[in-house]
């Protein structure tokens, strides 16, 4: 069974907003998600602007339709708010890799070197 890149995204979205709101991740899956999420950057700002180079050929086409423009308009105002938001939940990662990475170092200075000697 295969899902649509449509479904992908909207999965990806999803965990990393949960990610972000606080719920726990470990090291393998917040790399796993960077990657993830920064793909989904990429081929958003791909696609935003192939639809922004079409947009532009039509407005300089004067045979061009009103109805061609205006469904390439929306595309582009979709585009850039779903790339707005890959970027906002892309950032709000990263700040929360660094609380999770500090609080798993903090956890581990606090419980001491195994290489200690103890008295």
């Amino acid at each position: 069974m295969s899902s649509s890149p449509q479904n992908l995204d909207l999965a990806l979205a999803t965990r990393l907003r949960e990610v972000v709101a606080g719920e726990v991740a470990t090291e393998a899956e917040l790399r796993t998600l960077d990657d993830e999420a920064g793909g989904w950057v990429r081929a958003t700002e791909a696609q935003l602007h192939a639809a922004e180079l079409r947009l532009t050929e039509l407005n300089a086409d004067p045979a061009s339709r009103l109805a061609e423009i205006a469904a390439e308009v929306r595309r582009v105002d979709a585009l850039s708010r779903e790339l707005q938001e890959a970027r906002r939940l892309t950032d709000g990662l990263e700040r929360r890799t660094r609380e999770l990475r500090t609080a798993w170092l903090k956890d581990h200075a606090d419980a001491g070197s195994p290489f200690t000697p103890t008295d």
